[in-house]
């Protein structure tokens, strides 16, 4: 009972959060990556001495590539980004850091391009998903709840749903707005995929606490509709922390010994994986407790 005894702590926490995180992105927005903007990117690394970014943005000028983004990574390598290019200009840039940079072989290990139209098509494809991974979900948890009718409407537990995952996407998008802002980070198709990967999890969660709340609810647990929720959250809280605990370890290692490129992967999922957690056992349930209340009054 302590979750439910003191659920405006724990509510008014998650609006905060959220709170904080769309005035983020309101404030800063999503440092959006090629994915959606469109541009090429270069990933390059040198076997001698790593050159200073001033050293290879000068090599490049006479290439009239517009403005170059040179981002230092791990183990000498560098990581360009600047607009969409063919193959010929992108052979040219190779060719023009081996013959600038001396004593130092440089190798190529990634390059990408997305064309504009592409980026935005992605884009506008991305937020449908998301819209409709929610309008499932509602949908059916509407259904699976239908015959919990009593001491609230089965469609209220949908919406406690929603705020909850909600909780989970704004957090993590709030997170890389301010990592966009202060350390460059980008968001792009994983940062995407990252989302909808919480929000399934959590959702699962969820609804683990609200199926064994409906089948107390049917056996008559509990004296009151919050005695009901409570014993229910009591019940599978170690379960939940223990599955969420074991992912952990799992997106931990990912994070700390994968390669660059999944780096920011693992740690939305980091972040979605605490939100998740907290929104499934301290805000959704609380919600209905909350809202049962307020309907009393």
């Amino acid at each position: 009972m302590f979750i439910i005894n003191h659920k405006k702590i724990f509510l008014g926490i998650a609006v905060l959060l959220m709170l904080l995180s769309i005035a983020a992105l309101l404030i800063w927005g999503l440092r959006l990556s090629i994915d959606f903007t469109g541009g090429s990117l270069l990933e390059v690394a040198f076997t001698g001495g790593r050159p200073e970014v001033s050293q290879i943005q000068d090599s490049l000028k006479d290439l009239n590539l517009g403005e170059v983004s040179v981002q230092p990574l791990e183990q000498r390598a560098v990581l360009l980004r600047l607009k969409d290019i063919n193959e010929e200009t992108h052979q040219k840039i190779l060719t023009q850091l081996k013959s600038d940079v001396a004593g130092a072989e440089v190798i190529e290990k990634r390059f990408e391009s997305v064309g504009p139209v592409i980026g935005q098509e992605l884009k506008r494809k991305a937020w449908w998903a998301i819209f409709f991974v929610l309008l499932m979900i509602v949908l059916f948890v509407a259904y699976a709840f239908r015959k919990v009718s009593r001491p609230i409407a089965s469609w209220r537990y949908g919406v406690a749903a929603i705020f909850a995952l909600a909780h989970d996407v704004l957090i993590p998008s709030g997170v890389f707005a301010v990592l966009g802002r202060f350390a460059g980070k980008e968001v792009g198709l994983l940062f995407v995929t990252a989302l909808l990967t919480i929000l399934g999890f959590s959702v699962h969660d969820t609804i683990v606490v609200f199926d064994r709340i409906r089948e107390n609810l049917r056996r008559g647990a509990g004296n009151t509709f919050n005695q009901t929720v409570g014993l229910s959250i009591t019940q599978v809280f170690a379960r939940s922390v223990n599955t969420s605990v074991a992912v952990l370890l799992t997106l931990v290692a990912v994070f700390l010994f994968g390669g660059e490129s999944i780096k920011d992967f693992a740690l939305v999922l980091i972040i979605g994986l605490f939100s998740g957690t907290y929104s499934s056992l301290f805000v959704a349930s609380p919600l209905l407790v909350w809202w049962q209340e307020w309907k009393s009054r």
